[in-house]
């Protein structure tokens, strides 16, 4: 998917918690899951802003040198909570493969966006992010009554935004959102393996690992390669391996 063009992303004022009495309320409630009886933290989370539908969104693979950038935006039904959904970060790829299973067949709605290596390169990480996003809420259904944001930016967007520090931490919709962008480019990332095996994408996903530097030192950047990225630049960081494509 392309760009819609470089839009400077919206400063924001982020939240850690909800400011209504709800969340007070809510807390009372262990924290678990519904499976028996009880709801997570992440779930009271998005409960306590007492709004309906509430949309989360947030992006896998602003940091690597290689490979798309995937945003990912979902709205999980009112009722739904469950032990599998946490920070991506956090989960072994058996259980992201679960999680993403759980979530797609239990969301309302859920959707991605892509940015290229070359996207990512001209418009920098954080402007191909906002785009993505701001490309996802200009046409997802049903339209959120608010969309929590990972991090400290917001996308160009009608729809109204809340940004979260973290938030894949502490939002089931932002946490789900992060479960689906990962996935997604892991996915991505394995089929890259297939065309380009001697860089090791199944490995590292073209964040800059050790053995991802050494590669780049052999062979020079492969057609995914970010250029305008540490590492892979040579007049940055001296002369990489002979171009291979």
């Amino acid at each position: 998917m392309s760009a819609h063009g470089p839009r400077k992303p919206r400063e924001a004022e982020t939240t850690s918690a909800p400011a209504t009495g709800l969340l007070t309320k809510l807390k009372a409630v262990p924290s678990a899951t519904n499976e028996d009886g009880f709801f997570s933290s992440l779930y009271l989370f998005d409960r306590a802003f007492g709004l309906r539908p509430l949309a989360g969104l947030d992006e896998a693979g602003r940091g690597p040198l290689a490979g798309p950038l995937v945003a990912a935006c979902v709205i999980l039904p009112e009722d739904f909570d469950h032990k599998l959904i946490d920070d991506s970060k956090k989960l072994k790829a058996e259980t992201l493969k679960q999680a993403f299973d759980l979530i797609t067949s239990k969301a309302i709605n859920w959707s991605y966006a892509l940015r290229t290596p070359k996207e990512v390169d001209e418009l920098n990480p954080l402007w191909a992010s906002m785009s993505a996003m701001g490309e996802l809420l200009e046409s997802f259904q049903p339209r959120p009554a608010l969309a929590l944001v990972d991090g400290n930016k917001l996308p160009i967007s009608q729809v109204k935004l809340k940004a979260v520090v973290h938030g894949d931490a502490k939002s089931l919709s932002i946490a789900a959102a992060s479960i689906i962008a990962k996935v997604i480019r892991d996915q991505l990332m394995d089929e890259e393996h297939a065309r380009y095996p001697q860089y090791g994408f199944n490995k590292h996903k073209g964040y800059g690992t050790k053995e991802h530097l050494e590669t780049l030192a052999r062979y020079g950047p492969s057609p995914i390669h970010r250029l305008t990225f540490r590492h892979v630049r040579p007049n940055e960081t001296g002369p990489v391996g002979p171009r291979l494509f």
